[in-house]
């Protein structure tokens, strides 16, 4: 049962982004924030999917904690739940992503008109430089910042090194940092034909302050609370 329902998930998954990266198409002269709002429409199906297909739920805690204004969320990052589930969970996000996704037929050019903030990871100082000028731009317009700062996903129970970028957006441009700890991958794992069923819990921290900071501290705090957060998961 657990291999059928990941296939009618698959396919039904499948049928569902070409028809509606069309239409998403159809949808690029409409301003940013509105478009979001109509291109996440597919994540909300898909989550539905994966809740009566498959079996996968979840909850969050601390949403009292998010800010009145745009931040920039830290994430830990396990599967390719999180960057769908996120949209149904936080303000209008833009997601840090590689460039090459961009060039995948259909879903790429939906992801081109999600307003992501797309770099070019093997470029060195030249990404933060992509990082802060998008960033910047996608925060003044409304947008929150998604960014995985160990840059890759990483299997439940597995650390990656934080990488800066994120903190340094954050401080850079003077908005708070949301630290966000969850535990997808172990119904969703990477790589992985199998969804199981169960329920992912999504757990966000309480805003840390960027004023007066560096970035490495900024990024030390959030790590610091990232991971003592998965030990309760």
């Amino acid at each position: 049962m657990l291999f059928i329902r990941s296939l009618l998930f698959l396919l039904i998954q499948a049928v569902l982004t070409v028809p509606f990266s069309l239409l998403i198409l159809l949808a690029a002269p409409v301003p940013a924030l509105p478009r979001y709002r109509f291109i996440r429409l597919w994540g909300r199906g898909v989550i539905w999917l994966a809740r009566w297909v498959v079996g996968i739920h979840f909850r969050v805690e601390g949403l009292e904690n998010l800010p009145s204004r745009p931040a920039v969320v830290l994430s830990k990052h396990q599967s390719a739940w999180e960057t769908i589930a996120f949209q149904q969970i936080f303000p209008p996000l833009s997601f840090v992503l590689k460039k090459s996704l961009l060039r995948i037929p259909f879903f790429g050019w939906g992801l081109a008109l999600f307003s992501p903030i797309a770099i070019d990871r093997d470029a060195g100082r030249e990404a933060l430089k992509q990082l802060e000028s998008q960033g910047r731009a996608r925060l003044n317009a409304g947008f929150w910042v998604l960014v995985f700062p160990e840059g890759t996903r990483m299997a439940p129970g597995e650390k990656g090194d934080y990488q800066v970028g994120g903190a340094w957006l954050a401080t850079r441009c003077g908005v708070p940092v949301v630290p966000v700890a969850h535990n997808a991958g172990h119904c969703w794992p990477k790589h992985a034909f199998l969804k199981r069923p169960g329920e992912i819990t999504v757990l966000i921290g309480p805003c840390i302050s960027t004023t007066g900071k560096k970035p490495a501290q900024v990024l030390a705090e959030a790590e610091t609370w990232i991971e003592a957060a998965m030990q309760r998961l």
